[in-house]
């Protein structure tokens, strides 16, 4: 689709009025009696001789109140006109194929839909559909890594609609367009399907100043699909790492907040499987201050650094994000983006259990043996690194 409309100044001929010898005086005053009956039905403008007799019926104010107008893909000049004169912009359609013929950044209006004014001049019209401050939208960036309670704070702040609004609308992600499949994991554990973590992709939107919460997070869903789908990530994960998509997803989520650098994301997703089904870490679990700095945060607490958090905290039986929880975590912990998906669903083969940035550019270094790690925590406690 275009984001600009084609222009054709169609249904508006420039009157090429043919310059003719009155045949008599009643054929001349049913000549003016004619063009003045057009001029009326029209209300558009009168030309001869290229010179503009009579103007086109325009209203002279700014306008006032507020009125939705939509201009569609493939408008005209004269069908941008139409829907203006029809929500009681304009005057005349005439007036406001004059201003835009008059205007060559016309042919700049884009698709979508503007909040004008009523009764306002058809060259104030123009502009107003020239100028992107007064397109009917909402726009947010969702970055990656932010959870879904920061999400809907920034969702709140760009929309006006209530951050508790979006806390009731999310209750039901498969409402909101989340497909069944993942809702299902194959290590036993049980998904919250209330769970809208994981799901709200990111990237940058746009949404109708009228829409309602539900209406923002089945346009965030529906992205997500589709983005899925593009990456063939369920397949993939299904077929070459026999892991259900939700757990792949936890992965990909963890890994894009652990990770600093892009490159880091599927070494550390490799890490996690490696720890949570190969059975031959330890304890089975991932031990990350990360899942658990997740937990403090929805539950209205400050994220901790490594060396602040409290042993209490880290293996608090209530958490179920805890410390030494068995497994792939029981859910995700932030919103990946494209990079950290892809690392989920292939990550490289290795043997590497730990890992740990080891410098100020956030470098990450990795390990087989608690001793590889114990080595690369000397080297990033010499860089600088506040971990020991």
């Amino acid at each position: 689709m275009s984001d600009e409309v084609g222009f054709a100044f169609e249904g508006v001929d420039r009157a090429r009025w043919r310059h003719r010898r009155p045949e008599g005086p009643a054929r001349g005053i049913v000549a003016v009696l004619t063009v003045l009956a057009i001029v009326g039905v029209l209300g558009g403008g009168l030309w001869y001789g290229g010179t503009k007799l009579f103007s086109a019926a325009d209203y002279a104010g700014p306008g006032d109140g507020e009125v939705v107008v939509e201009v569609k893909d493939g408008d005209t000049a004269t069908d941008i006109a139409g829907s203006l004169v029809q929500a009681g912009v304009v005057k005349s359609a005439a007036a406001f194929v004059d201003a835009a013929e008059d205007n060559s950044d016309s042919k700049n209006i884009q698709v979508g839909s503007y909040i004008l004014r009523k009764q306002m001049k058809a060259a104030d019209a123009l502009l107003m559909l020239l100028d992107l401050k007064n397109r009917n939208i909402s726009k947010v960036t969702l970055p990656e890594g932010i959870t879904h309670l920061q999400a809907y704070d920034r969702l709140a702040e760009a929309t006006g609609i209530p951050v508790a609004e979006f806390k009731k609308a999310g209750k039901d992600p498969q409402k909101l367009g989340v497909p069944a499949l993942w809702f299902k994991r194959t290590d036993g554990k049980k998904v919250d399907k209330a769970n809208i973590e994981g799901f709200l992709y990111p990237a940058t939107y746009e949404f109708a100043r009228d829409a309602t919460a539900t209406d923002v997070l089945k346009v965030i869903v529906k992205n997500f699909n589709a983005e899925m789908a593009e990456l063939k990530f369920a397949a993939t994960v299904t077929a070459e790492l026999n892991i259900s998509p939700y757990e792949a997803l936890v992965a990909a989520s963890i890994a894009q907040v652990e990770a600093l650098l892009a490159k880091d994301m599927a070494p550390v997703a490799r890490v996690l499987y490696n720890r949570a089904y190969t059975g031959n870490f330890p304890c089975g679990c991932l031990q990350l201050d990360s899942t658990v700095n997740y937990w403090l945060r929805i539950n209205g607490k400050e994220a901790k650094s490594s060396e602040k958090l409290l042993t209490t905290e880290m293996h608090d039986p209530d958490n179920p994000y805890r410390y030494n929880a068995k497994g792939m975590t029981i859910g995700p912990i932030s919103n990946p983006g494209e990079v950290a998906l892809k690392g989920a669903m292939s990550p490289p083969k290795s043997k590497f259990y730990f890992f740990v940035t080891v410098d100020q550019k956030g470098a990450m270094a990795y390990g087989e043996t608690y001793a590889d790690h114990e080595r690369n925590i000397q080297e990033a406690c010499k860089n600088g690194i506040p971990i020991c």
